[in-house]
């Protein structure tokens, strides 16, 4: 890994909390991610699951984790299975966790080898009444491969059918959702990162370059950071390419007048930052794109405004839809008859702003959070609100990602990263 060492009272306090929602005399059980093959011998670079990661602290494949609060013997209390590293593997695929160094990042005292696992899970498995096995439900999940999980999950059932099985995702949704103060400060570094990734994308762009290259600055900035990368598949959509919400070919050449969109984020640790900014190709914005741009930074100022404690996701989007309605007007994209005249399941503004403002945001992008649940302290927000106009061959996205506070305005994490359209071109034009 990059990143420097993770302090374990991260991933001891995970547990704790997790285990305190847990049914008595039950155990938990995770899983780390497959390797995931291409073709040949080839594979994708490895990435954890984040659920096993936020627990243990343990980035590793062929990793699994039981929490079992409640087991008569202290020490399988908390187990961590790891497969058994040796001199042959250390040399062939670089070094892997031993025992003594899984306790380091974890806090977990018992360690076994992976070739252990049936024989100790059936000796637990005797002691408990009820598994909880974790599953994917997410709500915008929509997975069509068999993951680890869920083979271990379908092996698990068949052998022990007389257990009651549980859920971990309805407690992980809500524990993942609040930040502890070490989470909030790496999704800072992943910020931290980011900013420095478009501070030398401002300096670099300029008419005739493509999109790629921009691309290339900052994967750049992010990798000589500690930063395994970006965080999500980057958008880097000039002109009429940003009215694409998903576009991610980042292939076309950046042409003079024109806006470029960028929606990139580094990541940190395994912790995610989300970022979108638009700035000109030429380092000047014209008096349209100006206009434009100064109503969708109002609308995220607004909107930034409404994440406190206690607001409900649903409501939130109803309020920030009123307030880009009022910036539509006034840049004469909608009349008073389109407003009047609207279908309230797909209001007048949703023309130009499809998309939600916010999503939670923290190990994954689009983080865990129960939305019809009120906002608390410590959840970390995206802002991001937008006006995508084809006919006038530009579309403009601007994005931060924020804490919610007990009292007061949300922390912005990008505070530092520059958005306001004096401060862009400036840099632009050193």
């Amino acid at each position: 890994m990059k990143y420097t060492p993770i302090n374990p009272q991260l991933f001891i306090k995970n547990r704790a909390k997790f285990a305190s929602k847990m049914k008595p005399n039950s155990l938990a059980v995770f899983n780390s991610n497959d390797i995931y093959p291409i073709s040949a011998d080839s594979t994708l670079p490895f990435e954890q699951h984040r659920d096993i990661f936020y627990l243990s602290g343990v980035d590793q494949e062929e990793s699994i984790l039981v929490i079992f609060p409640d087991c008569p013997i202290d020490k399988h209390k908390e187990i961590l299975f790891l497969r058994e590293t040796n001199e042959h593997i250390a040399v062939w695929e670089g070094e892997k966790l031993t025992k003594e160094k899984a306790f380091e990042t974890s806090g977990i005292k018992t360690v076994y080898w992976l070739q252990d696992l049936e024989k100790v899970l059936f000796e637990i498995m005797t002691q408990c009444d009820t598994v909880y096995i974790n599953t994917n439900e997410h709500y915008r999940a929509n997975v069509e491969v068999e993951t680890r999980e869920d083979r271990f999950t379908k092996w698990l059932k068949d052998k022990y059918p007389a257990h009651t099985v549980a859920k971990s995702n309805p407690i992980l949704q809500r524990l993942r959702s609040v930040k502890e103060p070490i989470e909030i400060d790496l999704i800072q570094q992943a910020c931290n990162i980011t900013e420095k990734g478009f501070k030398r994308v401002l300096g670099f762009v300029k008419p005739g370059v493509m999109e790629y290259e921009i691309e290339a600055e900052y994967i750049h900035e992010f990798i000589r950071n500690r930063s395994k990368g970006f965080a999500y598949t980057p958008i880097v959509a000039s002109g009429n390419n940003a009215n694409v919400l998903h576009y991610i070919e980042n292939n076309q050449e950046c042409k003079a007048g024109d806006l470029i969109l960028m929606d990139v984020g580094a990541e940190y640790a395994n912790y995610s930052s989300d970022m979108t900014r638009t700035i000109p190709v030429s380092g000047r914005f014209s008096e349209r794109q100006k206009a434009v741009y100064n109503a969708v930074l109002r609308v995220k100022n607004e909107a930034t405004k409404l994440l406190v404690p206690g607001t409900l996701w649903a409501e939130y989007h109803v309020e920030v839809g009123k307030i880009m309605t009022a910036e539509l007007l006034n840049l004469g994209l909608l009349d008073k008859a389109d407003v009047q005249n609207e279908n309230p399941e797909w209001p007048a503004y949703k023309k130009y702003l499809m998309h939600g403002t916010s999503h939670h945001m923290g190990l994954d992008t689009h983080d865990y959070g129960i939305l019809t649940e009120p906002m608390e302290p410590n959840m970390v927000f995206t802002v991001e609100p937008g006006i995508y106009i084809p006919d006038e061959g530009f579309g403009i996205r601007i994005e931060d990602d924020v804490v919610i506070q007990e009292t007061g305005a949300p922390l912005n994490l990008m505070k530092n990263i520059p958005i306001e359209i004096d401060h862009i071109e400036d840099l632009m034009n050193v």
